[in-house]
């Protein structure tokens, strides 16, 4: 299996907020396979949040995208907004 960088993201179910959910915390791993990262999932299901009150995000945190300019290939996080990211014409144009 191929080893990878993951993010989870942790949200509590509110309804007292816009979105109907409060971010509640990150948690990030390194070198870890999907098994892994399942039962990690299931730990803090099991430990800390309970999954009735609780949703779980898994993000690979970091993805490949291509330069718009240059048609390289590089990395970047996951949640790089796009004004930041090469990979957009926002980027390119201010």
């Amino acid at each position: 299996m191929e080893r990878k960088d993951y993010t989870i993201k942790v949200f509590k179910f509110d309804k007292r907020c816009k979105t109907g959910e409060l971010f509640m915390g990150r948690y990030e791993y390194c070198n870890k396979t999907d098994d892994d990262m399942l039962a990690e999932i299931l730990d803090l299901t099991s430990k800390l949040y309970p999954a009735s009150k609780f949703r779980f995000e898994l993000h690979e945190t970091w993805v490949t995208r291509v330069n718009m300019m240059s048609g390289l290939e590089y990395k970047e996080h996951f949640e790089t907004p796009n004004y930041c990211s090469p990979s957009s014409e926002t980027y390119w144009s201010m």
